[in-house]
């Protein structure tokens, strides 16, 4: 009463359907971390008190957000194992390893991380596995069996209605229309992870779009698997521009595919069209290989690296040189690789008209002013010495060179395994683990 006339209290009101959740025995100065991860899990306190002796803290939840504040509050303080709630998007080569490598991965990381991975749900771009306490070996005949048609809030809703905490979403298709649903997960709680490159090539609008949602959501988006599969490039590129490291050049060999076509097709002396068609019966090349072939996947890439140093590129400014004939770019599959001989007069030649002692190479370099908001991008195919470390390549190995003030002429080099879904998903996991450990 006395509050009331002293104006301290202007106005009393009643809050409705709220719940108490009181935690005995917690200092104030270490539940910094709980907080944060009931924030983060889109459950705001509307009240919060501790004790004289700071030593029981209060909070006041919405009635509706109790249990899923008690799955927080649990996972980082009492010593159970903080569950994180995976959502897998695609399940082909890389989503189908991801899937059986946390399932197989899970006992032993929870085991020795107090982390619990639950894989709640699985889907294609038909049907979705749902299962709160997460999908068995078995999912692939279940998901065919007890899979049904969905849009991205019947994932929400499930999340929700199951008061599911620490959610990621894990997109590994390859689709432009999912990366649609980025924003509205993001709102919804969900840390995101991708294998897929299309979010981070769309126009440098939707690209900064994104980050503000992600920003004004406190989620994180990983996707160090766009480039260099598993090899860990983008991250090292972002601590030295973080760091301020004056990043001058960027160059190498971005495409596993092509990687292998031309280490090959340097070191045997074939024809063009024998290289190209044992990578297609290896596997190596996409189902159409032209879309290899073209350059733009090696130059969504390179857009990627110069969007890490806040370069304001778009796609339609690379410079990128088709090694497809003009005349076969067209026309269906089957068509194509029955003329794979009509790359052999040009291949043959560019290979003759060599200097010695040089290997063909098909590179990504991304050059110029780049404290400048663009820099310039070029995809190509070059001849370099063989006795150089881009000429050493062997295999389908991916290269890569940053050039960095600090370090001058001599660069920082990345170079390994750069395709494959093996290495791909494993690289995923990666991501998924330093996630759940935030």
């Amino acid at each position: 009463e006395n509050d009331f006339y002293s104006k301290d209290v202007n106005k009393i009101s009643i809050t409705d359907d709220v719940s108490v959740i009181s935690i005995i025995g917690q200092d104030l100065s270490t539940f910094h971390k709980p907080y944060t991860s009931l924030i983060k899990n889109k459950v705001v306190p509307i009240l919060f008190n501790n004790t004289v002796t700071g030593k029981n803290v209060s909070l006041v939840v919405k009635k509706s957000q109790l249990n899923k504040a008690l799955n927080v509050i649990h996972g980082e303080i009492f010593g159970v194992s903080k569950k994180i709630n995976i959502a897998i998007f695609g399940h082909g080569l890389v989503g189908g390893t991801l899937i059986n490598q946390i399932l197989e991965s899970a006992p032993a990381i929870e085991k020795r991380k107090d982390i619990k991975l639950n894989v709640f749900a699985i889907a294609n771009s038909k049907n979705l596995l749902l299962n709160k306490n997460g999908v068995s070996p078995n999912w692939k005949n279940e998901i065919q069996t007890n899979g049904f048609s969905y849009t991205i809030d019947d994932v929400i809703a499930f999340a929700n209605e199951n008061n599911l905490e620490n959610l990621i979403a894990i997109d590994n298709t390859a689709s432009a229309s999912f990366v649609e649903n980025y924003v509205t997960l993001a709102e919804n709680s969900f840390d995101l992870i991708s294998s897929n490159k299309v979010a981070n090539t769309l126009s440098y609008k939707f690209y900064k779009d994104l980050r503000k949602v992600l920003a004004e959501n406190q989620k994180n988006y990983l996707y160090e698997t766009n480039v260099g599969a598993g090899l860990p490039l983008i991250d090292t590129i972002k601590l030295l521009h973080l760091s301020g490291e004056n990043i001058t050049k960027i160059k190498g060999v971005f495409s596993g595919t092509l990687s292998y076509l031309f280490n090959n097709f340097s070191a045997k002396d074939v024809p063009f069209s024998e290289i190209l068609k044992e990578a297609i019966d290896n596997g190596y090349t996409e189902p159409d290989p032209r879309e290899d072939l073209c350059g733009n996947d090696v130059g969504r890439k390179l857009l990627i690296l110069a969007r890490e140093l806040d370069l304001q590129n778009e796609f339609e400014e690379i410079d990128i040189q088709n090694l497809i004939p003009e005349h076969l770019r067209e026309g269906n599959v089957t068509d194509f690789l029955n003329k794979l001989k009509e790359f052999d007069p040009i291949y043959t030649k560019i290979r003759e008209d060599q200097e010695p002692n040089h290997v063909l190479r098909y590179i990504g370099e991304l050059s110029g002013d780049l404290q400048n908001d663009k820099g310039n991008l070029e995809v190509k195919l070059v001849s370099v010495p063989s006795d150089t470390a881009l000429g050493g390549l062997k295999g389908s190995d991916s290269f890569f060179e940053i050039y960095t003030e600090s370090y001058g002429d001599r660069p920082i080099v990345i170079q390994g395994a750069g395709a494959g879904s093996a290495v791909t998903a494993r690289g995923v996991f990666g991501d998924l683990l330093r996630l759940s450990d935030k």
